[in-house]
């Protein structure tokens, strides 16, 4: 169970309450006058806070706005509070623009903007802001499976919000982190952080978050089989979310309780909650928590022995938690089919989902998982006779399950429950207990007033013995202490001496050492010398295998070339030759195309090259002409020349590929995934030619390339492009390009030269990634005939 610090599920009334549209329209009028940039922040944040659950998009560019007025500030003279002022509003903003991208699960994006809110917290000392940042950075990490570093973001938070004293949201993390933790199969510290979280509720009294650590702590007990002491927690979680009509808690627990009672044996009781738990789901579109429940009904008739309703609840539950992108929920739900196959004997079914689960299972570090999945493979392997494999995934089932079901783990589970209860116990008894100590004192205090008189009249007559004593042990003792000492001050002098000789030992060590830096540190300038060099030298060498600008210019007449590779090197390259005996048909046909090969920068590079010269062997010495003939021919050569390393690789291209005769005004046009867009003269919409859904390099299912065949006209254009431009980063929002607004841009643009297109181009390129990285390299080709 996730518990996030920011809700960015939209949810509530469609539209404002009427006290709140006035509200909103006096801030519209105040940000209208515009006194000052701090009034008008303060504005745009109240209107923010009313219209969020209402309206996203304002809310995106609302936070945009004051994004943009607190940065303009921060650049000018302030004092102290105006500064501070400034610095909480746009750390506000950078991180409400990271939930709305993580709302619409663009991740990608929302880490981009959490991570300058953290950046400008940091540097400003903004201890709640920098606490929110690493805990929403953390929540990203977590649901894209990378448990290391959501971990390590979530104690950073909790160290931060511990430092502040903010308990609710540092029990929040600790939630997060031990939900990471179970996953992973580490019981015993999820139960610590599961129990710390639990304490740090109970003292805030939030009963939300109270109930959410019980049921997280029941789900612990469950795993290690003590269903007594799972079902106390998860009915003590289910009558908090009650008391609070937390409806989706509610569900949870109903479904929990009755994956008990299942497991009891109870099936009649087990049903009756699945069933009130997944009619307040549906209600809820909760497709997450309806998928679980779905898996659980068909446990209860996998245990019936009714396998073919047990498979039909199960395939609804896969299909749901495939539609949602749930990944521990997939794994679990191919478990469970692979059990139904295999009491079937449907072995090689069994073996499908148990491959499938496990792949799943490991990849995303699902301890659990991993165990049942493992098991399941174990079993069939067994009986399809493949006793290697079998025993295999026995050592790793045993390997897991040693881990989840540990005697460790469970000691902890036990520690953990007896230190909360006494700590709660020990809390209530305090006044009682100080109460009785009183009396307790008082009649101690009788009793020993008597005890010290006796006592002080044995002590005297004892004194007196032992003064005699103590004076003769105090002269031996005197002339021992001398003899030692002369003993020590020998010895003393003798570890000086010895002291003295590795000092200069490590002085010269030290010594050794700077020579050996300074050397190091030589050999890497030469390394990043050498290294500069080889990509500038790449460089040459991959401008050489494109034609020059001049070139192309010449060959497509009226026509544009816009590159801007990432790097210094590219994956991205154009490519041209013309031929007079091309097609059959008169005059010279012009072949151009624009590529993109596997990856960026100097690997990129390297396969560009392969990928021109094939283009090249294919046209120039095989003498292919056609267009899908030629890229058929390409893919083999690639295929041929990168399979040369010993292994599978998998690298290769993307292209758009023409061949233009300007006499005849015929266009032929093959393409890789890749399309060609066409703007007839004085056109408002684009002709689309698909490419053919495979690349230049190894795929599953090659099929031959198809050939098109265009008749053009006088004034129409055809552009064929990479993908770089319209999946660049950038704009108001922060968002892709998009090709219907590279399209747009075009059609706008259609009636200027094609020089004119290019400089628009190029400006709209820049201006729309802004500050934000270029994320590939761009390539577009225009021609007008």
């Amino acid at each position: 169970m996730l518990i996030l610090l920011v809700s960015y599920a939209f949810i509530g009334s469609s539209q404002m309450s009427v006290q709140e549209q006035m509200k909103v329209d006096s801030l519209k009028e105040v940000v209208a006058l515009g006194e000052n940039d701090t009034v008008i922040i303060n504005a745009l944040s109240a209107w923010d806070n009313i219209i969020y659950s209402y309206d996203p998009e304002l809310d995106l560019l609302l936070n945009m706005k004051i994004d943009s007025i607190a940065t303009k500030n921060l650049n000018e003279k302030l004092n102290a509070k105006e500064k501070n002022k400034f610095i909480n509003s746009k750390v506000f903003a950078l991180n409400n623009i990271g939930v709305y991208f993580e709302m619409y699960e663009d991740y990608d994006s929302a880490l981009y903007y959490y991570k300058q809110s953290l950046s400008f917290a940091l540097e400003n000392e903004q201890k709640e802001s920098i606490a929110r940042s690493l805990s929403n950075i953390g929540a990203i990490y977590e649901v894209e499976y990378n448990y290391a570093l959501a971990v390590q973001y979530y104690k950073d938070a909790i160290e931060v919000y511990k430092e502040i004293g903010e308990k609710n949201h540092q029990a929040a993390m600790l939630l997060n982190a031990g939900v990471i933790f179970e996953i992973q199969g580490d019981h015993s510290t999820a139960i610590d952080y599961y129990m710390n979280s639990l304490v740090l509720y109970d003292q805030s009294g939030n009963k939300y978050g109270m109930a959410a650590a019980q049921n997280n702590i029941a789900i612990l007990y469950e795993f290690q089989g003590d269903l007594e002491k799972a079902l106390e927690y998860y009915e003590k979680s289910l009558s908090l979310r009650r008391e609070i009509e937390d409806l989706a808690g509610v569900a949870k627990s109903l479904n929990n309780i009755g994956a008990i009672y299942r497991k009891l044996g109870d099936h009649k009781q087990a049903i009756s909650l699945y069933n009130e738990s997944l009619e307040i789901k549906q209600e809820l579109n909760d497709k997450k928590g309806i998928a679980h429940t779905l898996k659980n009904i068909g446990f209860i008739y996998h245990s019936q022995e009714d396998y073919s309703s047990a498979i039909d609840f199960y395939m609804q539950s896969l299909t749901m938690r495939k539609e949602i992108g749930d990944q521990e929920g997939i794994c679990s739900s191919y478990i469970s089919l692979g059990e139904v196959y295999m009491t079937q004997g449907l072995y090689s079914k069994a073996l499908i989902c148990g491959d499938s689960a496990l792949n799943i299972g490991l990849n995303i570090g699902a301890a659990v998982e991993i165990s049942a999945a493992a098991k399941l493979l174990w079993q069939v392997n067994k009986y399809l006779y493949q006793y290697d494999e079998s025993l295999s995934m026995f050592e790793l089932y045993v390997e897991y399950q040693d881990s989840v079901l540990s005697e460790e783990n469970q000691k902890a589970i036990i520690q953990q429950q007896f230190k909360y209860e006494y700590g709660k116990k020990a809390a209530a008894d305090s006044i009682k207990a100080l109460e009785e100590a009183k009396v307790q004192d008082a009649l101690l205090a009788a009793e020993k007033a008597e005890t010290e008189k006796q006592k002080a009249q044995v002590k005297q007559q004892e004194q007196q013995k032992y003064y005699l004593f103590g004076g003769l042990a105090l002269a031996l003792l005197f002339g021992g202490f001398i003899f030692n000492r002369f003993r020590v001050a020998s010895k003393q002098k003798n570890i000086i001496e010895e002291q003295k000789v590795v000092v200069e030992q490590q002085k010269a060590a030290v010594e050794e050492q700077k020579v050996e830096l300074e050397y190091t540190h030589q050999q890497l300038e030469e390394h990043h010398k050498e290294i500069a060099d080889s990509i500038m030298y790449a460089k040459r060498i991959q401008e050489a295998i494109m034609p020059s600008m001049s070139a192309m210019g010449a060959a497509l007449k009226d026509g544009f070339v816009l590159y801007l590779p990432k790097d210094v090197v590219a994956g991205d390259f154009f490519w041209m030759e013309s031929l007079t005996d091309a097609l059959g048909s008169e005059g010279e046909v012009v072949y151009f195309a624009a590529a993109d090969c596997t990856g960026h920068g100097v690997p990129g590079a390297m396969v560009s090259v392969v990928c021109s010269n094939a283009l090249n062997k294919a046209l120039l010495e095989e003498g292919i002409r056609d267009t899908g003939k030629l890229l058929d021919r390409t893919r083999e050569i690639v295929i041929d020349r990168l399979a040369k390393s010993g292994g599978e690789v998998k690298d290769g291209m993307d292209i758009s590929l023409c061949a233009l005769n300007r006499t005849t005004r015929e266009l032929k046009w093959s393409g890789a995934n890749n399309p060609l867009w066409i703007l007839r003269k004085g056109a408002l919409e684009f002709e689309e030619i698909k490419a053919n859904k495979q690349p230049i390099g190894l795929y599953h299912d090659p099929q031959p390339f198809a050939t098109h065949q265009i008749n053009l006209n006088e004034g129409d254009s055809i552009y064929v492009f990479t993908d770089g431009y319209q999946d660049q980063f950038g704009g108001p929002k922060g968002k892709k390009f998009k090709a219907k607004q590279l399209k747009e841009l075009i059609i706008q643009n259609q009636y200027l030269s094609m020089d004119e297109q290019l400089k628009q181009l190029k400006s709209k390129f820049i201006e729309w990634k802004g500050e934000v990285e270029q994320i590939d390299d761009v390539c577009v080709i225009g021609v007008r005939v």
